[in-house]
């Protein structure tokens, strides 16, 4: 069985092309501005050496179907026919009443429509996407693998705000976190690399958008992000945790509408707007070691948070087993790992400096007498949201 996975933006295409009777990637590739006169796309087959070129690529029907006959072409494809793809799996974001890996239906899609606003920048540019394959390209079954399924096993203690209840009940207002198949592939990859399943792990997913999430046996307990992609953690642009009631203050001060606020928290806060420097963590620490006071500040409060999150987790999960980073600052921020894990050895966490500063890949940069071992984990969405949509379609769902 062959998977093509999805990762859309606006005006993006990117794809990983998978073997799923044995888990090879076969391939990957995308397109870069989709709806211009001059798209440009690329495509890497496994053994082959990759090909750019332009192409005049209008939408993302046009995109999936240039990518079918790159991945078909006799000479350097992988595929004698298009109808070998099984499904295209999409790791889509936020589906409300719908979580797990789904079948793209009508309902689906409405039901994403119904989180776009919790979800303004991921959700339209899929239920786009997705809405044009169906009509355009019926032959290939699409799946939907939301974020939020490997959370659903967290306890209501961990998932509930202190709202009124119904609020819950009737708009889905609930801590429903995201980065699900990042986690979910941390946590497994642990169970492999320390050859148990009865791991405590706490799993640090820190790039663009950031989260941790308390994994037991498997299973989220607990994550940072809650009903939106916005809170938990600061993000490259995006705020956090944020005290609500600040708004109506910002509102009156600035004469903004709400609309324009929550356009401010989600597009000109996190790294960008306490730094004022760029939303890019290197560009941020480059600014702070020339002694802007700023970047400094924004470094400090994103360490800050992370270590308050991790500290919440050591308490949920009675200790930890595994501290794993993952994500592009995860895997590449030696310093930012070192700040997070300074001082804990008390709670049995030590790291090693010339382990961590010369760690390239998945490697375990903690002492040897460290109680907990800590670990770069590169993460590997696409497998996991192959896997699902794998498991969606045997299972005739």
């Amino acid at each position: 069985m062959k998977i093509l996975v999805a990762n859309l933006g606006s005006t993006s295409f990117k794809y990983r092309l998978f073997d799923m009777n044995d888990e090879r990637q076969l391939a990957r590739g995308g397109t870069e501005r989709i709806g211009s006169p001059e798209s440009k796309c690329f495509v890497e087959i496994a053994g082959k050496p990759r090909r750019d070129l332009t192409a005049v690529v209008p939408d993302h029907a046009v995109a999936v179907r240039h990518c079918l006959e790159q991945l078909t072409d006799p000479e350097s494809g992988c595929l004698r026919d298009g109808a070998e793809v099984a499904a295209i799996g999409f790791k889509a974001v936020h589906g409300g009443r719908y979580s797990g890996a789904q079948r793209v239906t009508p309902d689906v899609l409405a039901a994403m429509e119904e989180m776009s606003r919790v979800a303004p920048a991921h959700n339209p540019p899929y239920i786009k996407a997705m809405r044009l394959l169906s009509e355009k390209l019926p032959e290939i079954p699409l799946v939907a693998a939301f974020e939020t399924g490997f959370h659903q096993t967290i306890p209501d203690r961990n998932k509930f705000y202190a709202v009124p209840y119904d609020w819950a009940e009737k708009y889905q207002i609930r801590r429903w976190g995201f980065h699900g198949a990042s986690h979910r592939y941390i946590g497994g990859r642990c169970a492999e690399l320390l050859g148990r399943k009865d791991l405590r792990v706490i799993s640090c997913h820190l790039g663009g958008s950031n989260s941790l999430c308390a994994i037991r046996n498997g299973q989220s307990q607990a994550t940072s992000l809650g009903m939106s992609p916005q809170t938990g953690l600061l993000h490259n642009n995006r705020v956090g945790d944020f005290d609500p009631f600040a708004l109506p203050v910002l509102m009156k001060a600035t004469g903004k509408s709400l609309d324009e606020m929550l356009d401010d928290l989600a597009c000109r806060s996190g790294l960008l707007g306490l730094s004022g420097v760029s939303e890019d963590v290197r560009d941020v620490e480059q600014a702070a070691a020339a002694g802007n006071a700023r970047a400094k500040l924004a470094l400090e409060v994103f360490v800050g948070s992370i270590r308050q999150y991790l500290g919440a987790y050591l308490v949920e999960l009675g200790g930890c087993d595994v501290v794993a980073f993952a994500g592009g600052i995860g895997e590449n921020g030696v310093r930012i790992r070192e700040a997070v894990c300074a001082g804990l050895e008390g709670l049995g966490i030590k790291l090693d400096p010339a382990k961590n500063a010369a760690a390239k890949g998945e490697s375990k940069i903690s002492a040897d007498d460290s109680q907990t071992q800590v670990w770069i984990v590169p993460t590997n969405e696409e497998i996991v949201v192959a896997r699902l949509a794998k498991e969606t379609l045997e299972a005739g769902k």
